[in-house]
């Protein structure tokens, strides 16, 4: 059953990167979160700085952007 799994992700994966806008969404989306990882891991008090981070990503989610 995993197998399968796996293969149905590398399938979708594979259309998902022969689309050029899903490639420019899928590396912006990468950027946005590689930075609030950065500052999760700079900030003195990371848990919170987690925790908003994760509130931030929901925020962005909700409005659509």
């Amino acid at each position: 059953m995993n197998f399968f799994l796996a293969g149905l992700m590398r399938m979708g994966a594979r259309k998902l990167a022969a689309n050029p806008r899903v490639r420019a969404t899928a590396a912006r989306a990468a950027r946005a979160t590689l930075d609030e990882a950065k500052r999760v891991a700079r900030a003195p008090d990371r848990p919170r700085a987690a925790g908003r981070a994760v509130r931030r990503i929901l925020d962005r989610l909700r409005d659509g952007e």
